[in-house]
Order: C-alpha cells, then structure tokens, then sequence
C-alpha cells in the first residue's frame, strides 16, 4: 500500500475477506469521497474512501438499504467502517450511463426511457425516512449563485430581492410535496450505471431527502454534465406524466425547481473553481445556463426572471453565464 492510499485499508479489506487484493484509484468527483476497484482473482469491489471529518459514509449506507429494501437497483454492500469512512460495495462495472451513450448514441431513448421508469418505480415507494427538501434548504442553495458566481464576476447584485424572488416563487409549491417521494438529488447520466439485462444501477444517492417528484426529473432532463435536447427532454417529461398523477401545476414546479437547481449548480461549480482550484467544472456552467434561461421563461418564475433581468447584465446572460476564470 502506498500513501495514496486509505489509511487501514490493509486491516479494513483482511476483516472483508478481501486479503491481498489489488486496488485501483478511479477518477473522483466533486467532493472528498475517492473511489477505488478493488480486485481479487474474479471477483471485484468498489471501495468508497468518505474520510471524517470532511465525509461521513452513514447516509449513503442508510439510503442504500433504503432502496435495496424497496426494490431499487443500489449496490449491495459488502463490507464497512464507518470511523474510518471505507465502504466496500458492489461493482456495477464501467457502463456509465453517460459515457456509454457516447458511444452508443442510437441507444439513447431507450435508455432515458428506462431512467424514467426506474424514477415512476421509486416514486411509487412511500417517502423514505430522510429529512424534508424544506423552503430553507431550497433558498440556501439557490443562494450559492449570488455568494459564488456573482463575486467571481465582480457583480454587485441585490441578494436579498434574490432570495425574496426564490420565496414568492417555490413557498407556492410546498403543500403539493407532501408527502413527498424520495429525492435522491444528483440522478443524473453520471450517476447511472447500466447492468445486464437493461436494469440501471444507482450511485452517489447519499443526499437523499424527502421533496418533490419534479427534481430528479429536472436533475436527469437538464444534465450539468451530458446535452439533452428539448425535444428528449420533453418526450420524457411526457412519459412521467403518463405514468404518474402528476396533477395541474406539476410542469410549473420543474420550472421552479429548474431554476433553483441550475442556480445552485452554477454557484457549486464556480465555488469548485474559486475555492477548490477544480477548473474543469467551468466549462459546464453555459450548459446549465441555457437551461436555467428556458426555465426562467415559465410564467410561474417572473419574480426570479424579473431579478436576472434587473441583475445579471444582458451580454453575460447571452453567452450564457460563460467567463468565470478566463
């Protein structure tokens, strides 16, 4: 073991069964977790390295079990020590779903299709026993885009009609979440792995909380890190609502939840770049900007529309919120 490597590992993996083993570092994502293939003869494992303080592998071992329990397709969890944050799970192999589709493009409604059933099928579960997506929580993270990328822009911008735009706009929404779904907050092509036989594995679910059924359709439909087109993502936000009761207002909350979700995203992904020096995420914010703008244009988000236009200078909102770090 080198000292790239978690700290206890060769204890973690002996008490596993997994003596011996080989391990291999894989890309990591936007957080402290790292990831590594774990293989021994045959068989492989993933190993999620979520070290304390900055990580705790609790939730993503609690939501988990949660969706094995009720039929969903998370990885079966092998081994864990959670002082340590090591989780030894299953491996769902290299087929991500958004890479897969890049080379298998002609694949790509059907696999969107079989996304958005996985998403009827959790939905139809009852709420899992996670905290509520509460007015708060929505308005503080909407609010990273005035805390984050406006600094980075050097815009002086009013944030408290900001936040008061967010309120006049999602305060309205909250009586049609309760009860509420499961939200796993970040379903998305990245976080989709596709198995045998057509099923879809789930991944990096470890936020879960209990809110509305519109945001994981918006987290899939308007992807930070994969292009889909209007017209899919229309086809399969009709598909939802042909398989849901999904009620009058529901178009106009994936709206709202559209804007405060590309808003957020804008604001984590210039805050990786400023406080974390992870420039790469840059290149995504035009992507998430063209939504946000269609988003904006629902009559239900003119007090936030009314803010970006008031705010947010008309040349950078053209070329869609690009030149963070240029």
């Amino acid at each position: 073991m080198n000292a790239e490597l978690p700290e206890g590992l060769d204890e973690f993996l002996e008490h596993a069964g997994w003596a011996g083993a080989t391990v291999e570092p894989l890309v990591g994502d936007a957080s402290f977790r790292r990831y590594f293939r774990v293989r021994d003869g045959g068989r492989s494992a993933m190993l999620m390295d979520a070290p304390p303080p900055h990580e705790d592998p609790g939730p993503f071992l609690e939501v988990g079990r949660w969706l094995a329990e009720h039929g969903h397709r998370a990885p079966e969890i092998h081994a864990e020590n959670r002082e340590r944050g090591l989780v030894l799970i299953e491996d769902f192999g290299a087929d991500r779903m958004r890479d897969w589709l890049d080379d298998n493009a002609h694949a790509e409604v059907e696999t969107y299709e079989r996304a958005i059933d996985a998403l009827v099928r959790l939905h139809r579960s009852p709420p899992g026993p996670f905290a509520p997506y509460d007015l708060d929580t929505y308005e503080r993270e909407a609010e990273l885009f005035t805390e984050w990328y406006c600094p980075a822009m050097r815009l002086d911008v009013d944030a408290e009609g900001y936040r008061a735009a967010f309120d006049e706009v999602l305060r309205p929404m909250l009586p049609r979440q309760r009860p509420g779904v499961t939200v796993l907050r970040d379903y998305h092509a990245e976080n989709i792995m596709l198995l045998p036989q057509g099923t879809q594995g789930l991944i990096d679910f470890q936020d879960a909380l209990v809110g509305h059924p519109a945001y994981d359709l918006v987290s899939l439909l308007q992807d930070a890190r994969r292009d889909v087109s209007p017209a899919l993502e229309r086809a399969m936000l009709d598909r939802y609502m042909a398989h849901v009761d999904a009620g009058p207002d529901f178009e106009a909350d994936y709206a709202r939840l559209g804007a405060q979700r590309n808003a957020k995203i804008v604001g984590i992904f210039s805050r990786l770049w400023l406080r974390d020096g992870k420039a790469r995420y840059l290149a995504f914010i035009p992507r998430v900007w063209e939504a946000m703008e269609r988003d904006l244009e629902h009559p239900a988000l003119a007090p936030v529309a009314e803010w970006f236009a008031a705010n947010i200078p008309a040349e950078l909102r053209a070329a869609h919120g690009s030149g963070i770090g240029l």
